[in-house]
Formats: C-alpha cells, sequence, structure tokens
C-alpha cells in the first residue's frame, strides 16, 4: 500500500473560515469587510492511493480554468469569499501525468464531500471507472446553498449507502473492498455527508480526514470549521477524531487543508 500526498492548488481564505471565531462579525468565514490580516492561504490536497485492488483518487483539487476565469469557474459568490491559485504542474490532470498514470487507469475517484475545492477538478478525471460520494452529500449538495453545481455537470457520479462499520462517529460508512483495508467514514458537520478516509497501512491506519478539522490544531483544541452544518455532529467528529489519532495503531492524521502537511509518499 501507498498513498501519494499531492498538493493539487491552494485557496486564499479568511482565517474564520478554517477555524470558527467568536466576534461581533455576524459571518466572518466570509471575509467580507475583514482585513488581509485575517486571511491566510492553505494547501489543496488529493490523495493517490496505490492499493493492491485497484487505484484510488481522494478528491481532485482545481480544475486548470482556475488560472483562466475564476470568477467564472467560482461564481460571483464563491469569488467574493476566496480565491484559488494553481501553479503550472498541479493540477491533478499534470499529478497523474507526472505518474504515469491516465485517468481511465483510476478504479475509483472518491469525493469525500462536493465543496468546491475538492470537486473543481473533477471533469480532469471524469474517465475514471467509478466516481463515487455519499448519497447523503449527493442530495445535500441538490438542496443546500454552497455547492457549484457546474463543477459535476455531465460527470457519472454514483452514490453509496452508509452501513454499520468499527470506525467513526456514527459507526456509519462503507467499507470500499469489502475487506477491512479501506474505510469511507462517516464524519458528519461541516458537511452532511462528508467522509474521511481510513487506509490500512502495513504499519498502521492512515487517516485522511477531508475537512473535519483544518489541520492538527482543530481536533487537538476542537475548533470547528467556520462552516458547519450541524454543530454538533462536528463537534463530535472531531473528538472522534481526536480520539482515533490518540491510538497506537494510528500513524497519521492527515487534514486537507493543513499547511504543514507537504508533499510525499506515505507507505
Amino acid at each position: 500500500m501507498k498513498v501519494h500526498i499531492l498538493h493539487t492548488g491552494k485557496v486564499y481564505i479568511d482565517r474564520a473560515l478554517a477555524y470558527r471565531e467568536k466576534t461581533l462579525h455576524p459571518l466572518p468565514f466570509t471575509g467580507w469587510f475583514r482585513g488581509k490580516d485575517k486571511k491566510i492561504w492553505v494547501p489543496v490536497s488529493s490523495y493517490l492511493i496505490e492499493h493492491p485492488k485497484g487505484l484510488v483518487l481522494v478528491d481532485t483539487g482545481w480544475h486548470e480554468e482556475i488560472r483562466l476565469n475564476q470568477k467564472k469557474h467560482l461564481g460571483r459568490l464563491a469569488y467574493s469569499m476566496f480565491r484559488g491559485d494553481l501553479p503550472e504542474g498541479d493540477s491533478i490532470a499534470e499529478k497523474l501525468h507526472s505518474l504515469g498514470i491516465k485517468s481511465e487507469d483510476l478504479d475509483f475517484v472518491i469525493l469525500t464531500h462536493l465543496h468546491s475545492d475538492h470537486v473543481s477538478g473533477l471533469k480532469h478525471v471524469q474517465d475514471a471507472k467509478r466516481i463515487l460520494t455519499s448519497e447523503i452529500e449527493w442530495k445535500a449538495a441538490h438542496r443546500r446553498m454552497g455547492y457549484i453545481k457546474s463543477m459535476w455537470q455531465g460527470v457519472a457520479i454514483e452514490t453509496f449507502h452508509f452501513t454499520d462499520i468499527p470506525h467513526g462517529p456514527t459507526h456509519q460508512g462503507c467499507d470500499l473492498f469489502g475487506d477491512g483495508s479501506l474505510y469511507l467514514v462517516h464524519t458528519p458537520g461541516h458537511s452532511d455527508g462528508m467522509v474521511a478516509v481510513l487506509v490500512k497501512m502495513q504499519k498502521g491506519w492512515l487517516v485522511l480526514a477531508s475537512d473535519v478539522g483544518y489541520s492538527e490544531r482543530s481536533w487537538e483544541e476542537i475548533i470547528l470549521p467556520g462552516i458547519t452544518t450541524d454543530k454538533q455532529a462536528a463537534c463530535r467528529s472531531l473528538k472522534w477524531l481526536k480520539e482515533f489519532s490518540k491510538r497506537d495503531d494510528c500513524i497519521r492524521v492527515l487534514a486537507n487543508h493543513d499547511p504543514a502537511i507537504t508533499p510525499g509518499i506515505i507507505d
């Protein structure tokens, strides 16, 4: 088993989007009317898992269109809240090409949730054998604000049901290969149907935490993301992540937007 940590761009956000703040500002996570001293750049990560039973890509980072016309790609509302950056060579298409992998070689693309910085690059890998997101997340994306449906329009996305699994704050998820080696773990709160990914490595569990928290500080101090659909669920997900990170058989926890995480390979 081998996991590639890929930085597929970065995003410029208000720090309150990553770390919820108590402030008189009604919507600090938007960054509206807040100064540059409150803004931060954070990476946008994707992960390529070389599993004995297939290649699995987790999330897709920014689409190359972000280089050309951000306002069109994101829409005016999202563009007013955050900005993306995608250096040459950093798109998921370019990253896979550098590894000698074509999108049709991917057995699975897992979308942990459908927020823009996780699905923007989806059309670069739309020829993957299967593209999955949870049924709960799919339904939420069609009834809640905060999603940009054009990013997956025309792409064949499959949804999966949650079943009982041994891990997670709800003990619900999906055993992807049916052998306990890779779990999609329901971690609601930031979005309704978000999943973290548990990968059984040789030395123990690797956790790809998506946006349960934005960095290790998030779960160590139980600091919620600035945007949540359910504060109580988000808190439970963070507490579960903190507890799991302390296990002897947990080798590492990776948050999608943690600046302390550098690209590389875990095996």
